[in-house]
C-alpha cells in the first residue's frame, strides 16, 4: 500500500495541490479586485441593462476585472454629458438667472423640464446601446 502525499506540486501548470479523500483538489483563491471604482446612478443602470440585454459582454467585463472601472468610466461620462446638455438647453430656451430671480416657479418648471429631457437623451444614447 503506498501512502500518498498531503500536498504536491505541478510545475507544468505551476499549481499546489492538497489531498482530500482520494483526490488531489488544486489550491485556488480568488484574486482581489485590483481597484474599487464608485458606481453612481448611470454606471448602475448600465450594468443592470448589460446584465439583461448583453450578459456575455456583462460576463467577459466581470470575469476579467474591468467592468468596475468600466462601470465609473461610464458613469462619469454621463455625468459630464447630462451637464452639458443641461447647459446648452438652458442657454438655447433662455432660462436665465433672470428668470431664477424673477419668477422661481417658471424656473423651477422649465429646468425640471430640461433635465428630464437631457436625462433621456442620455439615456438613449449612452446607457441603453
Amino acid at each position: 500500500m503506498t501512502t500518498m502525499k498531503n500536498s504536491i506540486h505541478d510545475n507544468a501548470n505551476g499549481l499546489d495541490y492538497t489531498l482530500v479523500n482520494d483526490h488531489y483538489l488544486p489550491n485556488l483563491t480568488a484574486a482581489a479586485p485590483a481597484e474599487q471604482h464608485p458606481t453612481g446612478r448611470w454606471g448602475r443602470l448600465h450594468k443592470r441593462y448589460l446584465k439583461e440585454h448583453h450578459p456575455i459582454r456583462y460576463n467577459q467585463l466581470l470575469l476579467s476585472g474591468e467592468l468596475s472601472g468600466y462601470l465609473a468610466k461610464m458613469d462619469k461620462q454621463a455625468e459630464e454629458q447630462l451637464a452639458l446638455t443641461v447647459q446648452q438647453m438652458q442657454e438655447s430656451e433662455g432660462v436665465t438667472e433672470a428668470l431664477k430671480a424673477a419668477n422661481q416657479l417658471e424656473w423651477v418648471r422649465r429646468m425640471n423640464s430640461i433635465r428630464n429631457r437631457a436625462e433621456e437623451i442620455i439615456k438613449t444614447e449612452l446607457i441603453f446601446v
